[in-house]
C-alpha cells in the first residue's frame, strides 16, 4: 500500500461530521487522517504533537471555537487550512482568516473534491499560492481576524500590542517585541520603541518647528519617527514608493 504524503487533523465536535470526512477523504489517497479532535483544546495539543499539514476545523466548538484556536496558535503556524461549519455567516471570517476553503455542512462529494484539489495545489505550491498573513484578536462578540494589508500601524500597551485599522484599535495578547518577530517581513518598519508602521501605508515624512519628523499614514495617523530610526525609516519608505 502507498504512504500518504499528507497528514490530515479532524477538528469537529460532532462524531458523524468526523466520520464524514473521513468518508469522503478516503478516495484521496495522498491524504491520511492522523488525528480526530472534539474540540478546540485537544486541537491545539494535536497540532503540537502531530504537526498535520492539513487541519479541517468546526467553527462552532465547545469552550475554544475555531477562530480562538487560530488566536492561540497564531496563523502564522497553522498549517493548510480548511473551515467546516453549519452557518453560512462566518463565511467571511473564513476567508479573512486565509483559510484554503470554507465548506458548509453537509458537504457532498463534488464540493469536496474541490476543495482537495485547491489544498493539493497549495501544497504543491503551485496555483494555490501563499496564504494571507493575518492577525486574530477578541473582541465582545468574538474573534476577528485582522490580515497585515489592513493594519495601518501598532503600538505597545503593556503587555499587549494595540493593533490600529482605520481608526479603530483592537488588543491583542502579544508584546511588540514578539509580534515584530511575525510582521516585519511583511511590510512593518518600527517608527520608534513603540511603534510598528505599516510603511506602504505612509504617505508623507514631514518635519516640524521642533525638528521632529512625523510620518503621515493614508489613514491620517500621524506617527513621530525617533532619531536613531529615521534613515532606515526614509529608506523603507522610499524603497515601497517604488
Amino acid at each position: 500500500m502507498p504512504t500518504a504524503r499528507w497528514r490530515v487533523l479532524v477538528a469537529d465536535d460532532e462524531p458523524a461530521a468526523r466520520r464524514g470526512v473521513r468518508k469522503l477523504i478516503a478516495p484521496f489517497t495522498d491524504f491520511t487522517i492522523v488525528g480526530e479532535c472534539r474540540d478546540g483544546r485537544e486541537a491545539l495539543a494535536a497540532l503540537d504533537a502531530m504537526t498535520p499539514d492539513v487541519l479541517f476545523l468546526d467553527i462552532q466548538m465547545p469552550e475554544i471555537n475555531g477562530l480562538e484556536v487560530i488566536r492561540r496558535r497564531t496563523p502564522d503556524r497553522m498549517p493548510a487550512l480548511v473551515f467546516l461549519t453549519a452557518f453560512d455567516q462566518f463565511a467571511m471570517h473564513a476567508y479573512d482568516s486565509a483559510a484554503l476553503d470554507y465548506l458548509v455542512k453537509p458537504v457532498s462529494e463534488t464540493r469536496f473534491a474541490a476543495t482537495m484539489r485547491r489544498v493539493t495545489q497549495w501544497l504543491l505550491g503551485g496555483a494555490g499560492g501563499p496564504r494571507e498573513r493575518s492577525v486574530v484578536v477578541s473582541t465582545a462578540r468574538g474573534a476577528l481576524v485582522i490580515p497585515l494589508r489592513d493594519i495601518d500601524w501598532i503600538e505597545a500597551a503593556d503587555y499587549y500590542a494595540r493593533i490600529w485599522v482605520s481608526g479603530r484599535s483592537y488588543l491583542l495578547r502579544e508584546s511588540l517585541a514578539q509580534l515584530e518577530h511575525r510582521v516585519s517581513d511583511h511590510g512593518f518598519v518600527r517608527a520608534h520603541r513603540q511603534a510598528l508602521v505599516r510603511i506602504d501605508g505612509v504617505r508623507v515624512l514631514t518635519t516640524n518647528d521642533e525638528g521632529d519628523v512625523i510620518a503621515t499614514l493614508a489613514c491620517g495617523a500621524k506617527v513621530p519617527v525617533s532619531r536613531r530610526r529615521r534613515a532606515a525609516f526614509a529608506a523603507a519608505v522610499k524603497v515601497a514608493a517604488g
